[in-house]
Protein backbone atom coordinates (compact mmCIF):
# COMPACT_ATOMS: atom_id res chain seq x y z
CA UNK A 1 0.00 0.00 0.00
CA UNK A 2 1.17 3.34 -0.97
CA UNK A 3 1.77 5.90 1.85
CA UNK A 4 -0.72 8.36 3.20
CA UNK A 5 0.37 11.82 3.14
CA UNK A 6 -0.95 14.05 6.07
CA UNK A 7 -2.89 15.82 4.38
CA UNK A 8 -4.90 12.88 3.26
CA UNK A 9 -4.98 11.08 6.32
CA UNK A 10 -6.91 14.91 7.49
CA UNK A 11 -9.17 14.08 5.00
CA UNK A 12 -10.05 10.77 5.99
CA UNK A 13 -10.31 12.00 9.93
CA UNK A 14 -12.97 14.38 8.80
CA UNK A 15 -14.68 11.85 6.88
CA UNK A 16 -14.58 8.98 9.56
CA UNK A 17 -15.75 11.62 12.70
CA UNK A 18 -18.67 11.95 10.33
CA UNK A 19 -19.66 8.90 10.38
CA UNK A 20 -18.96 8.25 6.56
CA UNK A 21 -17.67 5.31 4.82
CA UNK A 22 -15.64 5.31 1.95
CA UNK A 23 -18.38 3.06 0.24
CA UNK A 24 -20.70 5.07 0.84
CA UNK A 25 -18.69 8.27 -0.34
CA UNK A 26 -18.58 6.76 -3.86
CA UNK A 27 -21.52 6.03 -5.33
CA UNK A 28 -22.66 5.95 -8.67
CA UNK A 29 -22.59 9.18 -10.50
CA UNK A 30 -26.13 10.41 -10.05
CA UNK A 31 -27.73 12.44 -12.46
CA UNK A 32 -29.05 16.28 -12.02
CA UNK A 33 -32.78 14.43 -11.97
CA UNK A 34 -31.57 12.37 -8.90
CA UNK A 35 -32.11 13.46 -5.25
CA UNK A 36 -29.94 13.95 -2.41
CA UNK A 37 -30.68 14.11 1.25
CA UNK A 38 -28.87 16.57 3.35
CA UNK A 39 -29.35 20.44 1.76
CA UNK A 40 -25.81 22.28 2.67
CA UNK A 41 -26.94 26.38 2.67
CA UNK A 42 -24.92 29.34 1.83
CA UNK A 43 -24.40 33.29 1.62
CA UNK A 44 -24.58 37.04 -0.54
CA UNK A 45 -22.76 40.60 -2.03
CA UNK A 46 -22.53 44.48 -2.89
CA UNK A 47 -24.76 46.52 -5.52
CA UNK A 48 -25.15 47.51 -9.09
CA UNK A 49 -23.94 45.38 -12.41
CA UNK A 50 -20.86 43.39 -12.80
CA UNK A 51 -18.21 44.24 -15.43
CA UNK A 52 -17.65 40.63 -16.03
CA UNK A 53 -18.70 38.31 -18.70
CA UNK A 54 -22.68 37.54 -18.06
CA UNK A 55 -23.66 34.82 -20.06
CA UNK A 56 -26.79 35.81 -22.11
CA UNK A 57 -29.27 35.83 -25.04
CA UNK A 58 -29.33 32.15 -27.54
CA UNK A 59 -28.17 28.74 -26.44
CA UNK A 60 -24.77 28.14 -27.07
CA UNK A 61 -23.79 25.06 -28.75
CA UNK A 62 -20.50 25.05 -29.38
CA UNK A 63 -19.75 22.50 -26.18
CA UNK A 64 -20.96 19.45 -25.68
CA UNK A 65 -20.17 15.51 -24.22
CA UNK A 66 -20.86 15.27 -20.78
CA UNK A 67 -19.58 17.14 -17.99
CA UNK A 68 -18.96 15.22 -14.67
CA UNK A 69 -19.69 17.31 -11.18
CA UNK A 70 -18.70 16.56 -7.42
CA UNK A 71 -20.44 18.95 -5.37
CA UNK A 72 -20.39 19.73 -1.48
CA UNK A 73 -23.81 22.06 -2.31
CA UNK A 74 -26.94 19.33 -2.21
CA UNK A 75 -28.87 19.20 -5.27
CA UNK A 76 -31.61 21.74 -4.39
CA UNK A 77 -28.50 24.55 -4.25
CA UNK A 78 -26.87 23.75 -7.12
CA UNK A 79 -29.37 22.13 -10.08
CA UNK A 80 -30.64 25.91 -10.75
CA UNK A 81 -27.40 26.94 -11.76
CA UNK A 82 -26.97 23.87 -13.87
CA UNK A 83 -30.03 24.24 -14.99
CA UNK A 84 -29.23 27.61 -15.75
CA UNK A 85 -25.74 26.91 -17.70
CA UNK A 86 -27.41 24.06 -19.59
CA UNK A 87 -29.72 26.96 -21.05
CA UNK A 88 -26.74 27.89 -22.65
CA UNK A 89 -25.09 25.05 -23.35
CA UNK A 90 -27.75 22.60 -24.39
CA UNK A 91 -25.42 20.04 -25.58
CA UNK A 92 -23.66 19.50 -22.71
CA UNK A 93 -24.88 16.53 -20.24
CA UNK A 94 -23.88 17.46 -16.94
CA UNK A 95 -24.14 14.53 -14.12
CA UNK A 96 -23.82 15.44 -10.67
CA UNK A 97 -22.57 13.59 -7.42
CA UNK A 98 -23.49 15.55 -4.24
CA UNK A 99 -22.21 14.88 -0.73
CA UNK A 100 -20.72 16.91 1.87
CA UNK A 101 -17.75 18.41 0.89
CA UNK A 102 -15.27 16.41 2.59
CA UNK A 103 -17.15 13.18 1.60
CA UNK A 104 -16.59 14.89 -2.21
CA UNK A 105 -12.73 14.83 -1.61
CA UNK A 106 -12.71 11.79 -0.25
CA UNK A 107 -13.92 10.55 -3.28
CA UNK A 108 -11.32 12.46 -5.48
CA UNK A 109 -8.70 11.19 -3.56
CA UNK A 110 -9.30 7.59 -4.13
CA UNK A 111 -9.68 8.44 -7.63
CA UNK A 112 -6.61 10.28 -8.14
CA UNK A 113 -4.79 7.49 -10.59
CA UNK A 114 -7.58 7.22 -12.28
CA UNK A 115 -10.25 10.49 -11.93
CA UNK A 116 -13.79 10.37 -12.63
CA UNK A 117 -15.04 13.78 -12.26
CA UNK A 118 -14.39 16.94 -14.18
CA UNK A 119 -15.20 20.02 -11.86
CA UNK A 120 -15.47 19.85 -7.60
CA UNK A 121 -17.18 22.69 -5.81
CA UNK A 122 -16.91 22.84 -2.58
CA UNK A 123 -18.59 24.77 0.59
CA UNK A 124 -15.34 25.96 3.03
CA UNK A 125 -12.07 26.76 1.66
CA UNK A 126 -10.07 24.24 3.94
CA UNK A 127 -10.99 21.11 1.18
CA UNK A 128 -10.10 23.16 -1.95
CA UNK A 129 -6.69 24.02 -0.13
CA UNK A 130 -6.17 19.99 0.70
CA UNK A 131 -6.65 18.99 -2.90
CA UNK A 132 -4.30 21.07 -4.37
CA UNK A 133 -1.82 20.45 -2.62
CA UNK A 134 -2.08 16.55 -3.31
CA UNK A 135 -2.32 17.26 -6.85
CA UNK A 136 -5.51 16.79 -7.43
CA UNK A 137 -6.36 19.90 -9.52
CA UNK A 138 -5.41 21.49 -12.40
CA UNK A 139 -4.75 25.35 -13.31
CA UNK A 140 -7.88 27.47 -14.85
CA UNK A 141 -7.32 31.00 -14.71
CA UNK A 142 -11.23 32.14 -15.34
CA UNK A 143 -12.26 35.04 -17.76
CA UNK A 144 -13.13 36.97 -14.41
CA UNK A 145 -10.44 36.55 -12.99
CA UNK A 146 -8.82 40.28 -12.62
CA UNK A 147 -12.01 41.49 -11.24
CA UNK A 148 -12.17 38.92 -7.50
CA UNK A 149 -10.11 39.61 -4.60
CA UNK A 150 -6.42 38.48 -4.41
CA UNK A 151 -7.45 35.65 -1.88
CA UNK A 152 -10.09 34.55 -3.74
CA UNK A 153 -7.60 33.24 -6.46
CA UNK A 154 -5.47 29.85 -5.38
CA UNK A 155 -2.12 29.76 -5.44
CA UNK A 156 -1.12 29.02 -9.17
CA UNK A 157 -4.70 29.03 -10.04
CA UNK A 158 -5.21 26.07 -8.96
CA UNK A 159 -8.52 26.94 -7.50
CA UNK A 160 -11.16 30.37 -7.22
CA UNK A 161 -13.41 31.30 -4.82
CA UNK A 162 -17.03 31.20 -5.72
CA UNK A 163 -18.91 33.24 -2.82
CA UNK A 164 -18.16 34.59 0.68
CA UNK A 165 -20.02 33.51 4.13
CA UNK A 166 -19.26 35.51 7.16
CA UNK A 167 -19.11 33.75 10.57
CA UNK A 168 -21.82 35.64 13.00
CA UNK A 169 -23.79 35.26 16.22
CA UNK A 170 -27.30 34.24 15.75
CA UNK A 171 -29.66 34.34 18.99
CA UNK A 172 -33.00 33.39 20.06
CA UNK A 173 -35.12 37.26 20.61
CA UNK A 174 -37.26 35.31 23.07
CA UNK A 175 -35.32 34.13 25.35
CA UNK A 176 -32.05 37.29 24.08
CA UNK A 177 -32.58 41.05 23.94
CA UNK A 178 -30.42 42.27 20.97
CA UNK A 179 -29.12 44.46 23.90
CA UNK A 180 -28.09 41.57 26.07
CA UNK A 181 -26.73 39.76 22.95
CA UNK A 182 -22.60 39.35 22.63
CA UNK A 183 -21.09 41.50 20.52
CA UNK A 184 -17.66 39.80 20.18
CA UNK A 185 -17.14 35.97 19.33
CA UNK A 186 -14.68 36.00 22.51
CA UNK A 187 -17.88 36.73 24.98
CA UNK A 188 -19.01 32.74 24.21
CA UNK A 189 -16.28 32.05 27.05
CA UNK A 190 -18.48 34.73 29.60
CA UNK A 191 -19.71 32.15 32.30
CA UNK A 192 -23.54 34.12 31.84
CA UNK A 193 -23.57 32.11 28.68
CA UNK A 194 -22.65 28.75 30.28
CA UNK A 195 -24.48 25.48 28.31
CA UNK A 196 -26.52 27.78 26.70
CA UNK A 197 -24.18 28.13 23.14
CA UNK A 198 -24.62 25.75 20.37
CA UNK A 199 -21.68 25.36 17.25
CA UNK A 200 -20.56 23.03 14.68
CA UNK A 201 -17.74 21.13 15.85
CA UNK A 202 -13.70 19.97 14.43
CA UNK A 203 -15.00 18.20 11.53
CA UNK A 204 -16.46 21.30 10.24
CA UNK A 205 -14.82 23.42 6.98
CA UNK A 206 -16.06 26.51 8.53
CA UNK A 207 -14.96 25.74 12.43
CA UNK A 208 -11.92 24.94 10.73
CA UNK A 209 -11.27 28.06 8.89
CA UNK A 210 -12.49 30.37 11.67
CA UNK A 211 -9.46 28.88 13.82
CA UNK A 212 -6.83 29.37 11.05
CA UNK A 213 -8.11 32.69 10.55
CA UNK A 214 -7.89 33.23 14.20
CA UNK A 215 -4.32 31.45 14.54
CA UNK A 216 -3.46 34.47 12.29
CA UNK A 217 -4.88 37.14 13.76
CA UNK A 218 -4.06 36.53 17.04
CA UNK A 219 -1.41 33.36 17.54
CA UNK A 220 -1.96 30.33 18.51
CA UNK A 221 -1.46 30.38 22.11
CA UNK A 222 -4.82 33.13 22.26
CA UNK A 223 -6.59 30.47 19.51
CA UNK A 224 -5.72 28.11 22.12
CA UNK A 225 -7.38 30.11 25.22
CA UNK A 226 -10.48 30.80 23.48
CA UNK A 227 -11.36 27.05 22.17
CA UNK A 228 -10.74 26.13 25.59
CA UNK A 229 -13.13 28.64 27.10
CA UNK A 230 -15.69 27.54 24.50
CA UNK A 231 -15.12 23.89 26.17
CA UNK A 232 -15.31 25.43 29.64
CA UNK A 233 -18.26 27.11 28.74
CA UNK A 234 -20.18 24.09 27.98
CA UNK A 235 -20.97 25.00 24.03
CA UNK A 236 -22.49 22.17 22.56
CA UNK A 237 -21.17 21.14 19.26
CA UNK A 238 -23.09 19.91 16.06
CA UNK A 239 -21.52 18.04 13.24
CA UNK A 240 -23.14 21.08 11.25
CA UNK A 241 -24.80 24.43 10.89
CA UNK A 242 -28.32 23.52 10.10
CA UNK A 243 -28.50 21.58 13.76
CA UNK A 244 -27.63 24.87 14.86
CA UNK A 245 -29.80 27.13 13.51
CA UNK A 246 -32.26 24.98 14.32
CA UNK A 247 -31.77 24.31 17.54
CA UNK A 248 -31.51 28.17 18.28
CA UNK A 249 -34.92 28.88 16.55
CA UNK A 250 -36.45 26.17 19.02
CA UNK A 251 -35.12 27.80 21.90
CA UNK A 252 -33.38 24.69 22.86
CA UNK A 253 -30.29 26.86 23.07
CA UNK A 254 -29.87 31.08 23.22
CA UNK A 255 -26.77 31.50 20.96
CA UNK A 256 -25.47 29.80 18.11
CA UNK A 257 -21.83 30.59 16.11
CA UNK A 258 -22.88 29.72 12.38
CA UNK A 259 -22.04 31.18 8.90
CA UNK A 260 -24.63 34.14 8.13
CA UNK A 261 -27.20 32.62 5.70
CA UNK A 262 -28.28 29.89 8.84
CA UNK A 263 -29.21 33.14 10.22
CA UNK A 264 -31.63 33.95 7.06
CA UNK A 265 -32.71 30.89 6.61
CA UNK A 266 -33.94 30.10 10.18
CA UNK A 267 -35.84 33.61 9.89
CA UNK A 268 -37.53 32.64 6.36
CA UNK A 269 -38.91 29.89 8.28
CA UNK A 270 -40.63 31.85 10.84
CA UNK A 271 -38.17 31.40 14.26
CA UNK A 272 -38.06 34.15 16.49
CA UNK A 273 -33.58 35.32 15.94
CA UNK A 274 -31.49 37.95 15.63
CA UNK A 275 -28.09 38.47 14.50
CA UNK A 276 -24.79 39.66 15.67
CA UNK A 277 -22.00 40.53 13.14
CA UNK A 278 -19.69 40.39 15.67
CA UNK A 279 -16.42 41.76 16.66
CA UNK A 280 -16.72 45.30 15.75
CA UNK A 281 -15.64 47.13 18.13
CA UNK A 282 -12.50 49.44 18.35
CA UNK A 283 -9.86 47.34 18.80
CA UNK A 284 -11.71 43.76 18.45
CA UNK A 285 -10.35 41.91 15.24
CA UNK A 286 -13.39 42.50 12.65
CA UNK A 287 -15.83 40.25 11.02
CA UNK A 288 -14.53 36.42 10.06
CA UNK A 289 -15.66 34.93 6.11
CA UNK A 290 -15.04 32.03 4.32
CA UNK A 291 -15.37 31.24 1.17
CA UNK A 292 -16.98 28.08 -0.91
CA UNK A 293 -14.60 27.98 -3.97
CA UNK A 294 -14.48 25.31 -7.16
CA UNK A 295 -11.65 23.79 -9.12
CA UNK A 296 -10.74 21.84 -12.40
CA UNK A 297 -9.78 17.98 -12.18
CA UNK A 298 -6.49 16.93 -12.87
CA UNK A 299 -6.96 14.46 -15.82
CA UNK A 300 -10.71 15.92 -16.55
CA UNK A 301 -11.90 14.18 -19.59
CA UNK A 302 -14.00 17.53 -20.27
CA UNK A 303 -11.88 20.54 -19.17
CA UNK A 304 -13.31 22.51 -21.97
CA UNK A 305 -16.99 22.36 -20.36
CA UNK A 306 -15.22 22.44 -16.89
CA UNK A 307 -13.78 25.73 -17.35
CA UNK A 308 -17.05 27.62 -19.27
CA UNK A 309 -18.90 26.36 -15.64
CA UNK A 310 -16.84 27.85 -13.38
CA UNK A 311 -16.66 31.11 -16.32
CA UNK A 312 -20.98 31.00 -15.43
CA UNK A 313 -20.24 30.44 -12.04
CA UNK A 314 -18.13 33.92 -11.67
CA UNK A 315 -20.60 35.58 -14.16
CA UNK A 316 -23.21 38.38 -13.16
CA UNK A 317 -26.05 35.97 -13.79
CA UNK A 318 -24.27 32.89 -11.84
CA UNK A 319 -23.20 34.96 -9.04
CA UNK A 320 -26.74 36.59 -8.59
CA UNK A 321 -28.28 32.73 -8.21
CA UNK A 322 -25.93 32.37 -5.16
CA UNK A 323 -27.35 35.34 -3.73
CA UNK A 324 -30.81 35.01 -4.47
CA UNK A 325 -30.97 31.06 -3.29
CA UNK A 326 -29.00 31.09 -0.37
CA UNK A 327 -28.30 34.39 0.76
CA UNK A 328 -24.44 33.97 0.26
CA UNK A 329 -21.85 37.31 -0.34
CA UNK A 330 -21.16 36.65 -4.19
CA UNK A 331 -17.23 36.98 -5.02
CA UNK A 332 -17.51 39.13 -8.01
CA UNK A 333 -18.18 42.69 -6.96
CA UNK A 334 -21.02 44.68 -8.22
CA UNK A 335 -23.70 41.77 -8.22
CA UNK A 336 -27.08 42.51 -6.21
CA UNK A 337 -27.41 41.14 -3.03
CA UNK A 338 -30.45 39.34 -1.40
CA UNK A 339 -32.71 42.34 0.08
CA UNK A 340 -32.80 40.70 3.40
CA UNK A 341 -28.71 41.00 3.69
CA UNK A 342 -26.59 43.77 5.18
CA UNK A 343 -24.10 43.89 2.64
CA UNK A 344 -20.56 43.39 3.78
CA UNK A 345 -18.58 46.99 3.34
CA UNK A 346 -21.25 47.94 6.46
CA UNK A 347 -18.58 46.45 8.61
CA UNK A 348 -15.43 46.18 9.15
CA UNK A 349 -13.50 42.90 8.08
CA UNK A 350 -10.75 41.27 10.09
CA UNK A 351 -7.50 41.93 8.31
CA UNK A 352 -6.19 38.13 7.28
CA UNK A 353 -5.50 36.73 4.18
CA UNK A 354 -7.90 33.74 4.19
CA UNK A 355 -6.15 32.12 1.55
CA UNK A 356 -3.18 32.32 3.06
CA UNK A 357 -3.75 31.58 6.80
CA UNK A 358 -5.71 28.39 5.76
CA UNK A 359 -2.46 26.93 3.95
CA UNK A 360 -0.79 25.12 7.37
CA UNK A 361 -3.73 23.10 7.92
CA UNK A 362 -1.46 20.50 10.16
CA UNK A 363 -1.34 23.50 12.58
CA UNK A 364 -4.97 23.87 13.23
CA UNK A 365 -5.68 19.95 13.51
CA UNK A 366 -2.29 19.88 16.06
CA UNK A 367 -4.52 22.61 17.65
CA UNK A 368 -8.05 20.73 17.62
CA UNK A 369 -6.55 17.56 18.94
CA UNK A 370 -4.56 19.73 21.42
CA UNK A 371 -7.80 21.05 23.22
CA UNK A 372 -9.83 18.13 22.31
CA UNK A 373 -12.52 19.96 20.05
CA UNK A 374 -15.30 17.46 19.70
Amino acid sequence: MLPVSPLTRILLFVVLALGLTLAACAPAVESPASTVSVPEEAPAATETSAQAPAPTGAPQAELSGKLILYSGRSEPLIQPVIDAFKALHPNVEILLKSGSSSQMANALLEEKANPQADLFITTEIFTIQTLAKEGILQAYRPAAADLLPPEALGDGDLWVGLTRRARVIMYNTDLVSPEEAPQSIFELSDPKWKGQIAAAGSTNGSMQAQIAVLETAIGAEATETWLNGLLANEVTFFGGHTDVRKAVGAGEFKIGLVNHYYYYLQATEGSPVGIVFPDQGEGQIGLITNLTNAGIINGAQNPAAAQAFIDFLLSAEGQKLFAELNYEYPILPGVALHPDVQPLDAYRMAEVNLRDATLNLDAVFALIEKVGLP
